[in-house]
C-alpha cells in the first residue's frame, strides 16, 4: 500500500532533480521533472536511451497538459475521450519544455496515465518524465519486484504499486492522423481518428 507520505517523498526527489519509479495502468514508469534539463539528462542515462529518442511527460489532467502543449480543438476533442487512459498523445510543445526531454524536435507526447498512484504523485508535481522504466532494449516492466538493477540504483523513490496492465500506451500524432506506436486501445483510437 502507498502512503500520502510515500507519495510526498517521491514529489520531493522529483523537485530535487532525483528520479522516481511510478506505476501506471500499462507499465512501470521512470519519473524525472520533465523541465529540468538535467534531471531528464539522469532518466536518458538511466535507461541507456539515445539522446534524440524523445520522452514524454505525464499530467494530471488534460486541462494541466494545455500548460505544457497547444492542442487543436480536435486534438483536445481526443485528449477529452481518451485521457485519462493508456494513450500518448503526440502535440506541439510549448516554448517551457526543453529539448532536451523531445531530442530537438517541436512536438511532445503527452501521458495522463489512468492509475490512481500515478494520478496522485502527478497532482503533486507536474510534469514528470513517463517513460518506461526499463533500461532500453530490454523489456517493459510490469511489477516493481522485476526493476533493472541500472533502473533501482540510479533511483531515488520506487512506488511500488504491485502488477500493473503490461500492455504499453498507444502513441498518436492526432495533427498528421498517425498511429505511431500500436499498444493498448488501439483499435478503438483509429476508429475515432476514421470518424472525426
Amino acid at each position: 500500500m502507498i502512503s500520502d507520505a510515500d507519495l510526498g517523498e517521491a514529489a520531493a526527489a522529483i523537485r530535487a532533480g532525483d528520479l522516481v519509479v511510478y506505476p501506471t495502468e500499462t507499465v512501470y514508469g521512470l519519473g524525472a521533472d520533465a523541465l529540468d534539463p538535467e534531471a531528464i539528462e539522469r532518466a536518458f542515462a538511466a535507461k541507456g536511451r539515445d539522446r534524440d529518442k524523445p520522452m514524454s511527460l505525464g499530467v494530471p489532467d488534460v486541462e494541466t497538459a494545455t500548460q505544457y502543449v497547444v492542442a487543436s480543438d480536435r486534438e483536445r476533442a481526443f485528449m477529452d475521450a481518451f485521457l485519462p487512459g493508456p494513450v500518448t498523445v503526440v502535440c506541439e510543445k510549448r516554448d517551457v519544455v526543453p529539448d532536451a526531454l523531445t531530442g530537438g524536435r517541436e512536438r511532445v507526447g503527452v501521458r495522463v496515465p489512468d492509475h490512481d498512484v500515478a494520478l496522485a504523485l502527478l497532482d503533486r508535481v507536474h510534469p514528470v518524465t513517463a517513460t518506461s522504466a526499463n533500461v532500453s532494449g530490454r523489456p517493459s516492466v510490469t511489477h516493481h519486484d522485476d526493476l533493472d538493477a541500472e533502473i533501482r540504483e540510479t533511483t531515488a523513490v520506487v512506488l511500488a504499486g504491485g502488477e500493473t496492465g503490461g500492455v504499453e500506451s498507444t502513441v498518436v500524432d492526432v495533427a498528421n492522423e498517425e498511429v505511431i506506436r500500436r499498444g493498448a486501445d488501439a483499435e478503438r483510437i483509429e476508429e475515432w481518428l476514421d470518424e472525426h
